[in-house]
This record gives structure tokens, sequence and C-alpha cells, in this order.
């Protein structure tokens, strides 16, 4: 075999031990410790099918996963919406390409900190005796503090919209920025409304971005336990927080089995994103 034709799989190689030893190699480590058994003090290396089998047939496992499929859906919508119109209005109302680049900047600033600390600024924020009741309160709107708006789902949707809503406006602003200004004009010389070319034009060369976004979100969503475990005071529940529980109690199986059965949701709602949305106009 001559040079020219190994040096492609010589120049593949360090990224396929890279991948092999830090992606591959962890997921069969877990799809491996799934099949293990356990007792309250160790795990048996053993092939037992008994941790699937107690989480597809609890009924708690199931209303958990319903719960996190429900956080997914309400925050994907949201986000979605307010990154659309972020990214909209930067890349159309604002002329000056400098002045964009600054904006869009200032909607990175809050990730110069970490999530943890963004997501509890909102508990004095919304808490019973937090700024929100009391400017409410003193402006006569309401005569007692409002209860849902902190250790709830509405806390946790809030604060996870908070912390996810720019991956949504990020690659929704770049799909935004390709699109042929020339286009609009001769749609807008065809005679639509302004409407009718967000509906007809700008959308639809808009879905690779909008797709990459719904990408991040879902996976980014889908995995969460710290927002959920903080923002619903332990009221509610999600797949993460579950394995993160499971964990702490050393049931290293049953954690690794969920993560298998997440793994797959995950990679089937981007398979169906994928299926939907041709995003190889992004890459």
């Amino acid at each position: 075999m001559t040079l020219s034709r190994i040096a492609p799989y010589l120049q593949a190689t360090p990224l396929t031990l890279i991948l092999a030893a830090f992606l591959v190699l962890p997921i069969a480590t877990i799809v491996m410790v799934s099949f293990w058994d356990y007792d309250s003090i160790q795990i048996f290396p053993a092939f037992v099918f008994t941790n699937y089998e107690e989480t597809i047939t609890s009924p708690v496992t199931w209303n958990t996963y319903l719960n996190t499929l429900k956080f997914t859906v309400i925050v994907w919508a949201v986000t979605l919406l307010v990154g659309f119109w972020v990214a909209y209005y930067l890349t159309f109302h604002i002329r000056s390409a400098t002045m964009q680049m600054v904006l869009f900047l200032v909607c990175t600033i809050p990730f110069l900190t970490s999530n943890i600390i963004r997501m509890i600024s909102w508990i004095p924020f919304l808490g019973r005796n937090g700024l929100l009741n009391q400017t409410l309160m003193n402006m006569g709107l309401i005569d007692q503090p409002l209860e849902f708006l902190l250790f709830s789902d509405f806390a946790v949707v809030l604060a996870m919209v908070h912390l996810y809503t720019l991956f949504m406006v990020t690659p929704i602003f770049n799909t935004l920025m390709r699109i042929d200004r020339a286009l609009i004009e001769a749609a807008r010389d065809a005679g639509a409304n302004g409407w009718q070319i967000l509906l007809n034009v700008i959308i639809p060369l808009a879905k690779p971005g909008i797709a990459i976004g719904s990408i991040f979100v879902v996976t980014l969503v889908m995995g969460d336990f710290i927002t959920v475990r903080f923002m619903s005071g332990g009221q509610s529940a999600s797949v993460g927080l579950m394995m993160a529980n499971q964990i702490a109690l050393l049931q290293y199986p049953a954690a690794a089995a969920n993560a298998v059965i997440l793994l797959v949701i995950v990679l089937l709602l981007v398979g169906a994103i994928l299926r939907i949305v041709n995003i190889r106009k992004e890459l």
C-alpha cells in the first residue's frame, strides 16, 4: 500500500483515538454497567435485565420521563420563539454590522458567569418576599405574594429558558445573516407583505439554524438536573435528577440503565429533527 493511500487513514487516526477514548469507551462502559446487579452496599458484575425491567415497568419512572419531556417541549417552544425574534431583530433591524456584533456579544454577557449563579439569582427575585412580589404588592396589583413564582414548574421553565435561549439565538442568527437580501427584495417587488416574506422566505431559509438550535436545547434540557433540583424545591423531577439521586445512593447500575434509555430517547429526538430539516447547509 502506497503512502498516498494510507495518508488519509493516518490523518484520521488521532481523531479516531480521541473519540474512542472519550466517547465510545465511556458509553460502552455505561452500557456494560447497566446490566450489572447491585444491593445496598455494592455492585456485582453480571448480566441481568433487572435494571431495565424496573425502569420500564415503574409508573414513577414513566412519570419522570414524561415530566422531562414536558419540560423539553415547553422550553424548546419558548426558546425558539424568543431566540428567533432576537436573531431576526439583530439581522434585519440593525443595519450596522458593528452594532449587530456588539448587541450579539451583549447577549453573551450572562455566559461569563456560571449556570448555577445565573440560576440562583432568580431565587431572590421570584421568592415569596422577593423583588417581583414586593413590587406587585406595592403597586396594588396583588394582595398577597404569588406562590407559583418559585419552587414550581414555572420557576424551572423560566430558569431553563434563561440558561438556554442563547443556544437557540446563535445558530438562527448565523443562518439569517447568510440569507441573500436580494431574495427578500424580490419577494417585496412581487407584492409580498412583511408576514408573507417571513413565512415563505425567511423561516424556510432559517430551518437549518432552527434545527441546530433545537438539537442544542433538547439535549441540554433532557440531561439537566441541577436546575430542576434548585428551582423546583424538590417538588418536581427529571430523568437527570433521578439518575443523580441513584448515584448518590450508590445504585450505579440503575443509573446506567436510565442513562442508556435517556441516550436512546435523545438520539431518536435528534434523528427526528435531522429527518425534518437538512442541516448540511450550515456545516
